[in-house]
């Protein structure tokens, strides 16, 4: 159940360790207690993912086998760490750190900077929209709303897969991508834009990361306090890891194996933005001794709408096809998902929103209603229909509850009532929470009836019902909560961006309705060039978005409605068809449904046993490192960068050294990034001292790896050679 739905106020903590685990069933339970070594979760929609990712935290914690200040849980979004911090809370757990990638980096950096760099940090910008605009007028080329929009979402694609300004033609091409403009005026106005942020002294969200990496790259001394801090790792929704991030998480653990990660790769929907299932799929491979446990019991979802979520997953196609996991719903029948053909879209949508109208008047609250959509664009059409026929909503994806200027404003009215309530004569007829929050907020616009129609006045009046309504569920749950204790509650949830239930129907796109749930969900526009959409031409594009579409259906707990239009507007040509990943699924329609094998079951898989005929594992048990001068066993991270101890001659050649320091100082000047980023002066000195004649010497010294051989090695062998490095480098 999520939180914003069905948070259970105030509630009692178990009272023991091994009552934290009551109530898991035995695919969580071995979760919660497999504690040591590296663990992956495989877990299915539905399938309690987070409930057994923190009561596996909170038993370690309460059995004394972890402390709670040595756990870092990581995960994606502002809402899920707040929603895993709040139930940690719940169990027991509290001091456990949970943040998303981004709020563990900026705190890492903002700590070490004055020791690593020296001064304070840049400032960080909240919107680089600006900064884009600005680099491409410096360049002279113009771009429209939608084309800055695209170029920014390239600049931050290249940033989390490594690729400097003078790569991206070629990465780009490689991962094929279609990019809005000209890739080379892309890479221009990206490399214009980092030297604007010189310029400036600010840092966007990609470079509190890529900083991070960088310091604890080169500071040994600064990656051991970070690792003597945190010594347990938990990372929710493994498959939307980036490159970038993996490296950091990498650079967190060092040569540990404490770690845990959730995921699913028939989720995987964030290609665009870098994420890769692979490291999900290939954690077996890294860590041979992992133990893995697949959840597949869904608590979700009926068994109609999960057989056909089963059925666009036994469809699919690729690798992340091949690891799926078939659900089996513990819930009682429901009814069967409808399937409905319209005319045209404004059509669909009055179908839609009749269809809403009765469910609310049968009943159910318009909060546990969504309408699911593929673009944002979708959204005005169903805006309109529900307005029209007198049905509330809200756009998600909008502004944040708690950064809306009407909540702002009553929490300042609500903290001061709640200081001062006893000479505001607002509040002399009021007997109880519920009637004191009312009155307060009448003095800002807070109605019994809401405003008729829809617009800002609507939702100004929905944000404050929103409040009136926690103040109802917080005076239920604890009868004697007086007004203070409701202020503290809003910052408690203000600091975890746990909104709560606004009563509207909820329009989305299926990207961000990821990680949601609601009673009935409306999947609209469900036709070929919508989904999958127009542009998706390769065969794993099409194939993420049928996993999109797989997203959307999981997200209905008892009612799922799935709507196609024939035509865009009234009397337009009826050219359009229904998505190809119905066909099989949808009344009348034929296909091939389910092609046998490669479904997961739950259960539990130990670590690997070296079986013969098994892959052998790319981690095995590592070889100390030892001097080769003296032949000491190293363990300093710098001394083994160089393989020699500090204090051991070095036969380094400084003139080779001078080279290859001018020569990173220019592609540090190319690439708009610190020197460090290129090579730091460990790997420059371990260069020079080896000297390496071909690709596979250089690719044995420490810090040079396959990302960097490739895009530096033509160079650094050429100057290791006598040799001028030629061109620019290589493209990943």
């Amino acid at each position: 159940m999520t939180a914003a739905t069905h948070s259970s106020l105030f509630p009692q903590a178990p009272e023991s360790a091994d009552a934290v685990l009551e109530g898991l069933d035995p695919e969580q339970r071995e979760v919660a207690t497999a504690l040591h070594g590296p663990v992956c979760v495989l877990a299915g929609a539905g399938t309690g993912k987070t409930r057994a990712i923190t009561h596996r935290i909170a038993y370690g914690v309460r059995a004394g086998i972890l402390q709670p200040s040595s756990v870092l849980a990581v995960t994606f979004t502002n809402r899920a760490a707040g929603e895993m911090r709040g139930r940690l809370r719940q169990l027991g757990a509290q001091g456990v750190q949970a943040r998303t990638f981004h709020s563990a980096a900026l705190r890492q950096l903002q700590f070490f900077w004055p020791k690593a760099i020296g001064g304070s940090l840049p400032r960080l910008v909240d919107r680089k929209i600006q900064l884009v605009a600005d680099a491409a007028t410096a360049c002279r080329i113009r771009l429209d709303r939608g084309e800055l929009r695209d170029v920014t979402a390239e600049i931050e694609w290249s940033k989390v897969t490594q690729t400097v300004p003078a790569d991206y033609a070629p990465a780009a091409a490689k991962a094929g991508r279609e990019s809005p403009r000209d890739p080379a005026e892309i890479a221009q106005i990206y490399s214009v834009y980092e030297a604007l942020k010189r310029d400036r002294a600010v840092i966007d969200f990609e470079d509190v990361l890529l900083l991070t990496v960088a310091v604890l790259q080169d500071r040994h001394d600064i990656a051991d306090q970070v690792r003597a801090q945190y010594q347990h790792f938990v990372v929710d929704e493994y498959q939307d890891v980036s490159p970038l991030q993996q490296r950091l998480l990498e650079l967190w653990l060092g040569d540990r194996d404490s770690l845990c990660v959730v995921g699913d790769a028939s989720q995987t929907i964030y290609s665009f933005t870098g994420a890769t299932p692979d490291h999900l799929l290939d954690f077996r491979t890294r860590h041979p001794g992992a133990t893995v446990v697949k959840l597949v019991r869904d608590y979700r979802s009926t068994p109609q709408v999960v057989h056909l979520a089963n059925g666009l997953l036994a469809q699919a196609r690729g690798r992340a096809a091949d690891h799926r996991l078939e659900l089996i719903s513990q819930r009682p029948a429901g009814p069967e998902p409808v399937h409905t053909e319209y005319t045209d879209e404004p059509a669909e949508a009055e179908g839609a929103a009749r269809r809403i109208r009765e469910l609310v008047d049968s009943g159910v609250p318009a909060a546990e209603i969504a309408v699911l959509f593929r673009t944002n664009a979708q959204s005005e059409t169903y805006e309109q229909a529900l307005a029209d026929i007198g049905v509330p909503y809200q756009l998600r994806g909008a502004e944040r509850f708690f950064d809306r200027p009407e909540v702002r404003k009553a929490g300042v009215a609500l903290r001061a009532a709640a200081r001062f309530g006893g000479n505001d004569a607002l509040l002399d007829d009021t007997v109880d929470l519920p009637s004191q929050v009312r009155a307060v907020l009448s003095g800002e616009g807070w109605t019994t009836t809401p405003p008729a129609g829809s617009g800002a006045v609507r939702e100004r009046w929905e944000s404050l019902a929103a409040l009136v309504n926690l103040a109802q569920d917080v005076a239920a749950a604890r009868p004697t909560a007086t007004l203070a204790d409701f202020v503290a509650e809003l910052d408690e949830r203000a600091n975890a961006q746990h909104a709560p239930t606004v009563q509207g129907v909820t329009l989305a796109s299926l990207h961000s309705a990821k990680g949601l749930e609601w009673d009935a969900v409306f999947l609209v526009g469900v036709a070929e060039g919508m989904m999958p959409i127009t542009y998706a031409k390769t065969d794993e594009q099409v194939e993420e978005e049928r996993r999109l579409l797989y997203v959307g259906v999981t997200r209905a707990r008892e009612r799922l409605y799935v709507s196609w239009s024939l035509s865009r507007t009234p009397g337009g040509r009826p050219n359009r068809r229904p998505s190809r990943f119905l066909d099989g699924l949808r009344p009348g329609s034929t296909g091939t449904v389910g092609r046998g094998g490669g479904a997961g079951t739950g259960g539990v898989e130990r670590g690997f046993s070296g079986s013969p005929g098994a892959a052998a594992p790319r981690r095995t048990q590592r070889t100390p490192a030892r001097c080769r001068v003296c032949g000491r066993t190293l363990t300093d991270a710098g001394e083994m960068k160089l393989m020699r101890c500090d204090g051991c001659p070095s036969d380094m050649d400084e003139g080779l050294y001078e080279r290859l320091r001018e020569w990173r100082a220019d592609q540090a000047r190319l690439s708009g990034q610190p020197a460090f980023c290129v090579f730091t002066d460990r790997t420059l000195m371990a260069i020079a001292e080896s000297a390496p004649d071909d690709d596979r010497e250089l690719a044995r010294i420490p810090g040079v790896g396959m990302r960097k051989l490739n895009r530096y090695g033509a160079d650094v062998l050429a100057i290791c050679a006598g040799q001028e490095p030629g061109g620019d480098p290589a493209g990943d």
